[in-house]
């Protein structure tokens, strides 16, 4: 259920816009999908191993990015956007490692497969979509449902 008192529509759309516009730029410059997944290990990856710093430079400016963002967002505004975690440390450690797992099987995240994947019309990420989804609900059903009865 939408929390209509804190529904904010218009920076939604500007914030998604924004993911909407980065993943074009990057694309149509580099021919990279924007999958901050493979982002992250690639850029990883290149600086274990100097065989494979193609393109580390850009990865690394992407995270850094991903990192000074909300920095810059606080020294405008004065404050971090809200957020509340539900869970505790060690269950948003386990969800963390799970996702990482799922990322490699998936050969992707949410941001690879759901923007621009299903963007370029992949059969591939509408299924890694569709999978990551219909886990969602059916982890929040439980947790909120099955759990603890």
């Amino acid at each position: 259920m939408i929390d209509i008192d804190n529904f904010t529509p218009l920076s939604a759309l500007i914030g998604g816009g924004l993911i909407g516009l980065a993943a074009a730029i990057l694309y149509v410059l580099n021919g990279r999908v924007l999958g901050a997944s493979g982002i992250a290990a690639s850029a990883l990856e290149g600086i274990l191993h100097p065989a494979a710093r193609d393109g580390l430079s850009w990865r690394l400016a992407f995270l850094v990015g991903v990192i000074l963002g909300p920095i810059i967002y606080m020294l405008l505004t004065g404050t971090l956007p809200q957020s509340e975690y539900i869970a505790q440390d060690g269950r948003l450690i386990l969800a963390g490692l799970i996702v990482g797992l799922g990322t490699g099987i998936g050969s992707g995240c949410t941001s690879g497969h759901g923007i621009c994947g299903l963007a370029r019309f992949s059969r591939r990420s509408l299924a890694a979509v569709l999978t990551f989804m219909a886990t969602g609900f059916v982890t929040t059903f439980i947790l909120n449902h099955l759990v603890g009865m």
